[in-house]
């Protein structure tokens, strides 16, 4: 009698001729797996890269101050930076499946550290465009949750939406190191220092991605956490025609679209209404900026809690519901905030900030996990360009906020609509239907 041939990674006994032969190295047991290691690596990755998104606020009154330009001209900028946020995202993960991970990583650090820097010595608008939006732009692009999405595709089997909430709040996280620093940056020494505090840090962490990051648990010779052991596919040529290709495919889906649609409202209800005007709003008040500013430091904190939360309950129950309760509740707080808001911070706008912080990203984990779920291996791409959706929503009510400001002199009209948009979310999560694995083949007997 032969044998059998053992499940775990180690040097195989006698096999059958044919027998197929597990090329892995031997690996000794190791008490922590190593895919921790490197969701570790890309937390710490995103956390340095995040200084971008929490300078480009506290830009603007400088620079008019001292070029200037005019707010429209440095919102530009902004959009652009935006827009290819949005749109590099669902090609970099087609990159990242053609190069590898840590190379795309790599570089789009090195292309936010050299955008960044470059500003330091802008003396035209056309600069600020180039520089911050578009080189900046498609740095972070490459960057943004797609990465998250890659990794854990990769890596982890097992507790995937757990860890995806844990980069999610990366980036906050990012958020909270830099924010108080840039802001007393600019206060105290101005607008450059700060952006070369964001260079620097991108630079900082860019080795430390390359030399630590490994692109699939088969270069190291193991299976993903909670999964089973998988050869490294080949590398997909051709990453800008299957990310366009994947997009066409996707579009004829009406998961894709319902998906697109709720995650536009998620931008537009969180960094195109309450990042862009929450401190303007509460200004209209009589709220010190300071004091608006601060508050929304407090919804970061609570952010990182609400999206490694929102992770843990990916694992466990059904995302669709998971959506339609956070855009539910999302919604309700919005309709309440213009009774809240005043010239001094009150225990019930300090609620508003708690509830609402645990909710601003909660959906990402959800989200990741239904692409996953609905297009399998073009999980990542596709929800790169739902987060391209994400986008567009955040520039449409950035801007149509500031117009209705404008037209009416009050905010109250925006929160209303956003928590409108909120319950449509909600309802639209309700409508996607699970999918149902594939029936299995009748095995064939001769």
């Amino acid at each position: 009698m032969v044998p059998r041939w053992p499940e775990a990674v180690g040097v195989p006994q006698t096999a059958p001729a044919s027998a197929p032969v597990d090329r892995r190295p031997p690996q000794r047991p190791a008490r922590v797996h190593r895919a921790w290691f490197v969701a570790a690596v890309a937390f710490v990755t995103i956390i340095g890269a995040a200084g971008f998104a929490s300078l480009p606020g506290l830009l603007i009154e400088p620079l008019h101050a001292e070029f200037d330009w005019s707010r429209g001209t440095i919102g530009l900028a902004v959009s652009v930076n935006l827009a290819l946020y949005g749109l590099t995202a669902p090609f970099a993960a087609a990159l990242m499946d053609r190069f590898g991970i840590r190379r795309v990583v790599a570089l789009a650090l090195l292309v936010i550290a050299a955008g960044s820097l470059a500003t330091v010595w802008m003396t035209a608008p056309w600069q600020l465009v180039l520089f911050w939006g578009v080189l900046v732009g498609l740095g972070s692009g490459s960057m943004a949750l797609a990465f998250a999405a890659t990794v854990t595709g990769r890596w982890f089997t097992a507790r995937r939406g757990l860890v995806t909430g844990i980069l999610t709040a990366a980036g906050a996280s990012g958020q909270l190191v830099f924010l108080p620093l840039l802001a007393w940056l600019v206060e105290h020494h101005g607008w450059r220092p700060a952006t070369v505090t964001v260079s620097l840090a991108a630079l900082a962490v860019a080795p430390f991605a390359w030399l630590l990051m490994r692109d699939h648990p088969a270069d190291v010779g193991l299976a993903p956490y909670g999964g089973t052991y998988a050869q490294k596919p080949a590398p997909v040529p051709g990453a800008a025609r299957r990310a366009l290709r994947v997009l066409l495919d996707a579009a004829r889906t009406g998961p894709f679209w319902l998906l697109a649609g709720t995650f536009a409202i998620c931008g537009a209800s969180t960094n195109g209404l309450v990042k862009t005007h929450f401190v303007p709003a509460a200004h209209d008040h009589g709220m010190p900026v300071t004091a608006a500013a601060g508050l929304l430091a407090v919804v970061g904190v609570f952010d990182v809690i609400g999206t490694v939360a929102s992770g843990w309950f990916t694992d466990r129950f059904d995302s669709r519901r998971l959506l339609a309760v956070y855009y539910a509740l999302r919604g309700i707080s919005l309709l309440f905030l213009p009774m809240l808001l005043a010239p001094s911070v009150r225990p019930p706008l300090l609620f508003f900030i708690v509830f609402y912080g645990l909710d601003w990203v909660a959906t990402v984990p959800p989200t990741i996990a239904l692409c996953r779920e609905h297009y399998g291996d073009d999980g990542a791409i596709v929800f790169g360009w739902v987060l391209a959706s994400h986008q567009i929503g955040a520039a449409l009510v950035a801007f149509l906020g500031g117009l209705t400001r404008d037209l009416t002199g009050s905010y109250d009209t925006v929160w209303y609509a956003s928590g409108a948009l909120c319950a449509m979310a909600a309802l639209m999560a309700m409508t996607l239907r699970r999918r149902r694995p594939p029936a299995a083949r009748p095995i064939l007997t001769q």
